[in-house]
C-alpha cells in the first residue's frame, strides 16, 4: 500500500475534470482503509468512491483515499426473498446486472444509474419511480473518528429524497463500507406505470414485462437522453425535481399551461427541473467546452477540457434564472468540492 503524490483526479470522476490530488491511494480492504485513516500526518481527507456525484473545481492539497472494496454475497434466502451484500467499490450497474441475472427483483429500474454501491445510501439514488431505500435493509459504514464499524438500518438513514443522515449530521463522519439489499425472487413487484417505462414497453411489444424487460427499457430510455460519461463527462442528474406548494403550482399555472407536476401531498407537489430548465432556454446550451446537453436539461456536460468551476458557475447562473422567472429554487444534488 503505498500513497502516491500528485495524481490528476480526471479517470475518478464522471465529469472528468482534470484536478490533482496532492496524495492519493486506493484501498481494497477492510484492513488498508483503517490503517490510512489513522495515519495523523494527513488530517485532510477526502473519500472517493465512483466519482459519480461530485464536481470537482480545485486542486485537493489533502490525501484523497479511494474506497475500492469488491464483493457480492448472498446474506440469506428464503422461498420468496433473499438478502444481497454489496461492498461499497461495487460499480452499481453491474451489481444491479449481477440481480438480474439471478432474477434477484426490486432494483432494475435503477439500471444504468453511474457511481458505486457506496453512495447509493448516501444519495438514496433513485430513478423511474423507484428509490434504493425501498430495497434497502442496512449499510456498514465505519467512523473516521474512531474506525469502528457501525450499522444502520433504513430507520437510523433518514431517507428523504435524494437525502439521508449521511448528507446532514453524518456529513463527513462515516464511510459506508457494504450496503444489504432486500430482493424479491419470485412474484416480483414491478413498477411499470412511469411513462415512458409504459411506452418503451409498447414499442418493445411487451405486455407482461420480467425484470430483466423493465431493466433492458430503463437502459434503452437512459442511453437516449443521458450521454454516456465515458463519452461525455457529467454526473447525471445534476439538480433536484423542486417541491412547492399546490398553492404556488396553481398561481403559476397561469403563466405556464403546460407546466408538469407530480403530487407529492395533499399540498405539495413535485415539479421536473428539467422542465424548468428548457423553458428559460438552457437546453443545448453550449459555453465553449461545457454547457446543458441537447436532451436532457438536468445534465450539464463537460465537452473535453473544462474547469469544475465553469461548471459550477453555469449551475448558478441557471440557479438565478429559475428564481427569476418562477421564483422557484433548485436545489443542486451534485456535491460541489
Amino acid at each position: 500500500m503505498q500513497i502516491q503524490q500528485n495524481i490528476s483526479l480526471k479517470p475518478f470522476n464522471t465529469f472528468g475534470i482534470d484536478v490533482m490530488a496532492h496524495h492519493f491511494i486506493s484501498v481494497s480492504t477492510m484492513e488498508e482503509l483503517k490503517q490510512i485513516l489513522s495515519l495523523k500526518e494527513y488530517p485532510n481527507k477526502l473519500i472517493l468512491g465512483g466519482g459519480s456525484n461530485m464536481l470537482l473545481t480545485k486542486d485537493f492539497e489533502g490525501l484523497v483515499i479511494h474506497v475500492n472494496l469488491k464483493g457480492i454475497e448472498i446474506i440469506s434466502e428464503q422461498t420468496d426473498f433473499v438478502l444481497v451484500k454489496a461492498n461499497a467499490g461495487e460499480n452499481w450497474h453491474e451489481f444491479v446486472l449481477w440481480c438480474i441475472n439471478n432474477d434477484f427483483g426490486g432494483i432494475e429500474n435503477l439500471s444504468l444509474i453511474p457511481g458505486n454501491v457506496g453512495t447509493t445510501p448516501i444519495q438514496n439514488i433513485g430513478a423511474y419511480g423507484v428509490e434504493v431505500k425501498d430495497t434497502f435493509v442496512c449499510c456498514d459504514a465505519i467512523s473516521i473518528e474512531n474506525l469502528h464499524t457501525e450499522t444502520f438500518n433504513k430507520q437510523d438513514c433518514h431517507f428523504d429524497y435524494r437525502n439521508s443522515i449521511f448528507k446532514n449530521e453524518a456529513k463527513g463522519k462515516y464511510i459506508v463500507t457494504s450496503v444489504t439489499f432486500k430482493l424479491t425472487k419470485q412474484n416480483h413487484k414491478l413498477h411499470i406505470n412511469y411513462g415512458t417505462i409504459t411506452s418503451q414497453l409498447e414499442v418493445m411489444k411487451i405486455t407482461e414485462p420480467t425484470i430483466q424487460d423493465i431493466s433492458k427499457a430503463v437502459i434503452f430510455i437512459r442511453e437516449s437522453k443521458l450521454p454516456n460519461p465515458k463519452i461525455i463527462g457529467n454526473s447525471g442528474s445534476f439538480f433536484k425535481n423542486p417541491v412547492i406548494s399546490k398553492t404556488d403550482y396553481n398561481k403559476l399555472l397561469k403563466n405556464f399551461e403546460d407546466m408538469p407536476s407530480y403530487s407529492v401531498s395533499d399540498n405539495e407537489v413535485k415539479v421536473p427541473a428539467g422542465w424548468l430548465i428548457e423553458k428559460a432556454g438552457f437546453k443545448g446550451k453550449r459555453f465553449g467546452d461545457y454547457g446543458v446537453h441537447k436532451n436532457q436539461a438536468l445534465v450539464l456536460v463537460n465537452y473535453g477540457n473544462a474547469k469544475g468551476v465553469d461548471i459550477y458557475n453555469l449551475s448558478l447562473l441557471i440557479q438565478e434564472t429559475i428564481k427569476r422567472l418562477f421564483g422557484i429554487y433548485i436545489e443542486a444534488e451534485v456535491n460541489i468540492l
